[in-house]
């Protein structure tokens, strides 16, 4: 039994006569006639009686109707939703962030564009540090990121660069550092400071470290935090300095104060983070949008 034999017996049923079925559906009488035939050879049963006013269904041609139509309209519903997925309007969509890269911007206006075009893909948004996510991209626990990127990244990765971000320093709100401007690294010498412990990030803490030697400072880290947020708290709560992501300025905290370090030079490189082939229709809509939104305007 195939689908055809289910529309040219709904089509005979509907119109009760072989005839307007043949033109209905542009197939010719014997070849519907034939169908019929062979769909009640299969299921053992006569679907039709044959009347002076044309077909009438029996009493098994009349419960066969509702699920034969039922059948098609499930077949239907699949066929939709599959062509949806396949086009990135429907499924899930996993995305890791770095939390202050998603606070303005780029990333914000992805997000929102990606919620108005597929608003029936389910967006699963999952605040992480870099090294987590990348971890989380390749167990397929995420379906993507947006990363900082120090070194290659792993084998099989892909990646979009999207913008670049640096380092600024973050003081108690009634420290004297920066009163009156921006300081030289020279300047901090000396101050406490907290920071990551290397662990987090590797590649970031070792290139922060060595910028700021190149500038003639050795960092005194007297307290560690294993995110910025924390790190911040501290600094609120007058435990010693910092050097975070210029991104903080977007969100403030309370009792902290952003000071520009105008000779320490630390990029911070974003970019979003995929499998290189990854086969989520979604994913690559996610993508394309992301290119469209990272592009300067003409």
């Amino acid at each position: 039994m195939e689908l055809r034999h289910l529309r040219y017996f709904i089509a005979v049923a509907e119109m009760r006569s072989v005839r307007a079925a043949s033109e209905h559906l542009h197939v010719t009488q014997p070849a519907i006639s034939r169908q019929i035939q062979d769909l009640e050879d299969a299921i053992g049963a006569t679907l039709f009686e044959r009347t002076p006013r044309g077909l009438k269904l029996t009493a098994a041609g009349s419960a066969y109707l509702g699920e034969a139509r039922d059948i098609l309209a499930r077949v239907d519903a699949a066929n939709r939703l599959a062509h949806r997925i396949a086009s990135g309007v429907h499924g899930r969509l996993r995305v890791g962030f770095v939390e202050n890269a998603s606070w303005s911007g780029l990333v914000l206006s992805a997000l929102n564009a990606f919620q108005q075009a597929a608003g029936d893909v389910a967006l699963e948004l999952q605040p992480m540090n870099t090294p987590e996510q990348l971890d989380a991209i390749a167990a397929e626990r995420l379906d993507g990121g947006f990363c900082y990127r120090f070194g290659a990244w792993p084998d099989g990765f892909a990646s979009l660069p999207l913008l670049e971000q640096g380092v600024v320093l973050a003081v108690p709100e009634h420290s004297a550092l920066g009163k009156h401007g921006p300081v030289s690294a020279r300047d901090l010498s000396g101050t406490p400071f907290i920071a990551f412990p290397r662990h987090v990030y590797a590649a970031y803490y070792d290139r922060l470290i060595s910028a700021c030697a190149e500038r003639g400072l050795t960092l005194d880290i007297r307290q560690e935090a294993s995110t910025e947020t924390a790190i911040l708290s501290l600094v609120a709560a007058g435990v010693g300095a910092a050097l975070v992501n210029a991104a903080n300025r977007e969100r403030p905290p309370a009792r902290v104060r952003f000071v520009d370090v105008h000779d320490l030079d630390v990029r911070l490189p974003l970019e979003f983070c995929f499998i290189d082939r990854h086969g989520n229709a979604a994913l690559q809509r996610f993508i394309d949008l992301l290119k469209a939104h990272s592009q300067p305007p003409a």
